[in-house]
């Protein structure tokens, strides 16, 4: 990344497409901002989704998630299984922001449209300068828990994290671009 602004609380930015780097922010309060500026009209992308984070235990968050994902059937078909919730990074935080949003209604749909996730950083975004929300951010401090969405995502799917992780892996050592 070629440069870092800060989006400070209650600030509209004056371009139209706003890249937000997700690196160490907080998956809930990154997902307010967004939905904000997306409800205010503006187009946002978001990279590095990976590598935001939920905050309590591992074992506790990961077994939530590894729970909702087995135990969630409906009653009047248990043996319907399907990939009911999302298990990529960029899904999960999809849905986080999804939440957030009025989606049911005109304003909401168009909203979520505006709205752009990856995992890594695109080419068409790596010289590009993107926004950090200090009121996201993750605080370091002793005893603090927390987990990324990468490591959610290779507990609950290892083999499709792997996959993922070797197409990485070639493409960084055979220089081209990563295409996500």
């Amino acid at each position: 990344m070629s440069e870092v602004k800060v989006l400070s609380k209650g600030e509209l930015p004056k371009e139209n497409e706003v890249v937000i780097d997700a690196s160490n922010h907080i998956a809930g309060r990154l997902a307010t901002v967004v939905a904000k500026l997306a409800l205010q009209g503006k187009r946002v992308v978001i990279i590095n989704a990976e590598k935001a984070v939920i905050t309590g235990d591992r074992n506790m968050v990961i077994d939530w998630f590894k729970r909702r994902m087995s135990e969630i059937r409906t009653h009047y078909n248990p043996e319907k299984v399907g990939p009911k919730w999302p298990r990529r990074p960029d899904r999960i935080l999809r849905r986080i922001i999804r939440g957030m949003l009025p989606y049911k209604r005109g304003r909401g749909k168009l909203a979520l449209k505006r709205i752009r996730i990856f995992m890594g950083v695109p080419s068409e975004y790596s010289g590009k300068g993107a926004y950090v929300i200090p009121g996201s951010m993750l605080r370091l401090r002793p005893g603090l828990k927390y987990v990324t969405l990468e490591e959610v995502w290779a507990s609950i799917e290892p083999s499709e994290y792997e996959a993922w992780r070797k197409a990485q892996n070639v493409s960084i050592k055979s220089g081209r671009p990563t295409k996500q």
